[in-house]
């Protein structure tokens, strides 16, 4: 088995993976059981909608190892676009090899090569220590900002 860790945008066709690594991720980070119909609905509407963003698959020897979400946030007080990086997935057989580090990696140099990008942002689930070290080990640092929310039910279309 090589080591070598090829990073490249995601299609349509990595949809199966990308839906079970998003329900994966949710039920190890958070014990959430997602339904398969609403994620597959999103990830559809991402690559329906490229505006918002767009999803890199990690792969070793053709198998897809892993991958990451970036959506677009503008910031009025930059005058620049954030990359949110979201539903970042490793394949439990390819923890602990640099997967996420190549994302990372990638990520970084794509935004910095585009004038408009002021920055990466992430957020983890605040008992995700594991992820917050890895972060952390990565040149990231936690901000002093909390995060909050207020969720709408909606129809799966």
């Amino acid at each position: 088995m090589s080591n070598t860790i090829k990073i490249r945008l995601a299609t349509r066709e990595d949809e199966d993976a990308l839906v079970a690594f998003n329900i994966a991720m949710a039920d190890e980070t958070e014990g959430k059981r997602l339904p398969q119909s609403v994620v597959s609905a999103g990830v559809r509407g991402l690559f329906d909608r490229s505006e918002m963003g767009f999803y890199l698959i990690a792969e070793i020897d053709g198998d897809i190892a892993g991958c990451l979400m970036v959506t677009y946030e503008w910031s009025d007080w930059r005058n620049g676009c954030f990359w949110w990086i979201q539903s970042v997935y490793v394949k439990p057989q390819f923890r602990r090899r640099g997967v996420f580090r190549k994302l990372l990696e990638h990520v970084t140099e794509q935004a910095r090569q585009r004038v408009e990008v002021c920055g990466l942002r992430l957020y983890v689930e605040q008992d995700n220590a594991a992820a917050r070290q890895t972060y952390h080990s990565l040149g990231m640092h936690e901000t002093a900002y909390r995060f909050y929310e207020q969720e709408f039910t909606r129809p799966v279309s």
